[in-house]
């Protein structure tokens, strides 16, 4: 059973309901997954506000160590990462190590928290009145973040949440959920205080629970489009910051002087790589002009495009 991790360990309460997780290789069912009832997102709520309350005040360097601390043990466990992400998810282990090695340039850019987050001193702005900026943490936030990317996305968000003095609740996609238990253990081996970052699993109870809690200032968001207009106006309308990003698909326009040799091999790697499962994935091609007429000729005898 893949279980929470709630305020630096596993939760070991039974869960009320659960969910199967597959091996994409074979279609049967690999593991078990818990669905976090209402408590247990509260559960989850109050150890990342009680740990807020020492986190915030955290200097800058300790929150960059354990971040650089965080990045070598990911860099160095990145393999293991992959072949959990390609257990669950079923893109090949190449590809999974990709998705990390995107995941780490995020990281990285945690590390350097200490420069990102100084505020701003404008003398006489206006007469005898002097303008400053500061930047402080938000609070408790949640990360609700989808299955085609279950270790970048993940990433894009809580480093950065954490290095700046938030804590957090990850709700990861329940297809493939173990990925981020790992790298909360890789958080608290790091020295991450229990409590800064917690993962519940789950589905749409979970979701409406953060979406709607009340010590939960923002929330950050990765999937389709109608479900972040959903999470989008929920969030909002609780009086919480969001950030909804969904429908993420792109089109490739084929121009007359391409080489259309290429431009078949890149429309085929775009549309079909990862099972079609990447956000920037080509689900149109707009062919102009008069290369339409010469893709048709060089189909008609056999051509891929």
């Amino acid at each position: 059973m893949i279980k929470h991790w709630i305020g630096g360990k596993n939760w070991e309460a039974a869960p009320e309901r659960s969910g199967d997780v597959y091996d994409p290789t074979t279609g049967k069912v690999a593991n078990q997954v818990a669905f976090a009832s209402v408590s247990e997102v509260d559960a989850a709520v109050s150890a990342a506000a009680e740990a807020f309350a020492s986190w915030r005040n955290a200097s800058l360097a300790h929150r960059s160590t354990v971040m650089f601390k965080f990045r070598e043990l990911l860099n160095a466990r990145k393999g293991d990462l992959a072949r959990i992400v390609s257990a669950e998810h079923g893109k090949v282990v190449s590809d999974a190590g990709g998705e990390i090695q995107r995941a780490l340039e995020s990281v990285e850019y945690a590390c350097g928290i200490p420069q990102l987050l100084k505020g701003g001193f404008s003398e006489n702005a206006s007469t005898r009145v002097d303008v400053y900026s500061i930047q402080q943490p938000v609070g408790v936030v949640g990360v609700i973040s989808p299955f085609n990317f279950p270790a970048m996305v993940p990433l894009w968000f809580v480093p950065t949440a954490i290095a700046c003095g938030n804590t957090v609740v990850l709700k990861p996609s329940e297809k493939d959920p173990s990925a981020s238990n790992f790298i909360a253990e890789l958080f608290a081996e790091a020295g991450l205080p229990d409590g800064v970052l917690n993962v519940v699993h789950g589905d749409k109870v979970a979701v409406d629970r953060l979406l709607e809690h009340p010590t939960v200032k923002a929330i950050s968001f990765v999937g389709s489009t109608p479900i972040a207009r959903y999470v989008y106006e929920t969030g909002t309308s609780h009086g919480k910051r969001v950030q909804a990003l969904g429908g993420a698909k792109n089109h490739m326009v084929v121009l007359p002087d391409a080489d259309l040799d290429l431009a078949a091999d890149a429309a085929v790697s775009a549309g079909f790589g990862s099972a079609g499962e990447r956000c920037m994935a080509i689900s149109v091609v707009v062919a102009v002009g008069p290369v339409a007429t010469r893709s048709w000729r060089r189909s008609s005898r056999g051509s891929p495009m």
